[in-house]
């Protein structure tokens, strides 16, 4: 733990007083109506623009409407009766070019095209533009005929049966266009009419609803002053009784919000420290079971030191120096450079080595067997689980038949994935009453154990680095011998150095 630091939280908490509170229910009543009316000024504003566009159109047009008819008739009619081709120069001669009179007419009208919305309008658009095709073709005849000498009584059946109607009819779809065009203003203005008694209705429910929103929020405003005060007393109320899970909701970030985090935060550090308080007891508690633990090698040691001794005095030497060799290796992996966890193949080293040691001693009445899966050595264990047990197997099951007996270890995988240890004799067995007392024992504190110490000291063990799920299950009949099954997870030595840290 870093260090208690209370009110860290709070000193963060960028704080929401009660007048900010209050600011925000008279936001609740400004905005909306604000909202309304710069929506009203937009509606407005888009009416003028899209007002001033349909009269500048209109205008345009209304140029065209009052002067074309007479300038185009009065610059042909004046070109037939010169009875010249059309000169380069007007200046020369004072006429008006018709084909300039056009292309002006011309380009103001596709500029009407592409900014004009209103259907009708632009049909109309397009039928003057078509015939102001045509009206060119009929100008580019007369040209032709008085650059080849025609008369003049074709020239003028020529301007008054198809340039006048051809004029006249430019004229009518001139004003038709602006026609429509004043349709447009009408539909414009009807458009806006509606968006303002439309508005208006809005204007009214918006109002309705802050009113109530306005109402709403005072209650809740008065509630939530309240109510937080008293889940505030309830919490403090459970943490001075001890429970330090107890947390208050912090759901303002008001005054009291505040108050709320603080209480939390030195409910937070009350936890770690009473937590870490455990957790050194839970370390120093491993402590005393490594040293517990350690209290089983010495009468061990001076058993197979003994027969080490009667071997050499036997002149068994060679038992002697095997006996020392697997003493040697045996200690070893006790000792497993301070590690608490092995791997199940060095488990097994461990355990063939005790056997081989005691079966020098108890060679007339103990054989072995080790059957453990190839496939779950890279696991790790608990250093010295199987020991004790198989210990118990031999002094209280194989020793008490007083006749040669059986002690198998086998090891593999259950169908959850867990690893799945067992040691089992053939010896005296046990009755169900001291079954059940042996089971009773093992699952206390090995400190309290009077019974099985060596069993309880390793199921202790599993359950405090593995979890309760795990541990050792008794199974035995008087005269059939003893079973000792272990449970413990699948977990690859990778996670050792994991493991060790946490401890």
């Amino acid at each position: 733990m870093s260090g208690v630091n209370f009110g860290s939280e709070v000193t963060g908490m960028r704080t929401r007083t009660l007048r900010a509170r209050i600011t925000h229910m008279l936001l609740i009543a400004v905005v909306p109506l604000l909202a309304m009316v710069i929506y009203l000024m937009l509606s407005i504003r888009s009416y003028t623009n899209a007002y001033d566009e349909i009269v500048s159109n209109m205008t345009i047009a209304n140029n065209y409407n009052m002067n074309f008819r007479e300038e185009m008739d009065e610059s042909l009619y004046k070109l037939v009766v010169r009875g010249l081709p059309m000169p380069e120069n007007d200046e020369e001669t004072g006429l008006t070019n018709p084909y300039e009179i056009l292309d002006g007419l011309r380009g103001d009208f596709i500029t009407l095209v592409s900014i004009t919305t209103d259907p009708e309008s632009r049909r109309w658009l397009g039928n003057l533009l078509r015939n102001l095709d045509t009206l060119e073709d009929r100008i580019d005849d007369i040209c032709a005929s008085l650059e080849n000498g025609g008369s003049y009584d074709e020239h003028i059946d020529m301007l008054e049966n198809d340039i006048y109607i051809l004029t006249e009819l430019i004229q009518d779809d001139i004003q038709y266009y602006i026609y429509y065009q004043t349709e447009s203003i009408e539909a414009l203005k009807d458009d806006l009419n509606s968006r303002i008694y439309q508005s208006l209705i809005v204007f009214v429910v918006i109002l309705v609803v802050i009113v109530l929103i306005l109402l709403v929020t005072s209650t809740i405003f008065m509630r939530s002053t309240i109510g937080p005060l008293n889940e505030l007393v309830e919490v403090t109320g459970r943490i001075a009784r001890g429970d330090f899970n107890a947390r208050a909701g912090v759901r303002t970030r008001d005054e009291i919000g505040e108050v709320s985090s603080a209480v939390n935060n030195m409910a937070e550090n009350l936890q770690i420290m009473v937590t870490k308080i455990k957790e050194d007891e839970r370390k120093m508690r491993q402590t005393e079971l490594r040293l517990l633990q350690e209290q089983i090698n010495p009468h061990f040691l001076y058993n197979a030191l003994d027969t080490i001794v009667w071997l050499i005095e036997g002149g068994k030497t060679d038992e002697a120096v095997d006996m020392v060799v697997s003493l040697s290796d045996f200690f070893k992996l006790v000792l497993s450079g301070g590690r608490e966890y092995i791997s199940i193949r060095d488990e097994e080293r461990h355990i063939r080595s005790y056997l081989e040691i005691q079966q020098v001693r108890y060679r007339d009445i103990l054989t072995y067997e080790i059957a453990i899966d190839p496939e779950i050595y890279s696991f790790r264990i608990l250093k010295m689980t199987l020991q004790p047990l198989v210990e118990n197997a031999l002094y209280h099951g194989i020793k008490y038949k007083r006749a040669p007996g059986l002690v198998k270890v086998s090891g593999t995988f259950t169908d959850s994935g867990n690893i799945l240890l067992t040691v089992e004799d053939d010896g005296v067995g046990m009755d169900a009453e001291h079954l059940a007392l042996l089971r009773e024992e093992i699952e206390k504190p090995c400190k309290e154990t009077e019974k099985g110490f060596g069993m309880a000291n390793v199921n202790e063990r599993i359950h405090m680095n593995f979890g309760p799920a795990y541990g050792i299950s008794l199974y035995s009949e008087p005269g059939k011998g003893t079973r000792v099954q272990i449970i413990i997870p699948a977990e690859p030595m990778e996670r050792q150095s994991e493991k060790q840290k946490a401890v």
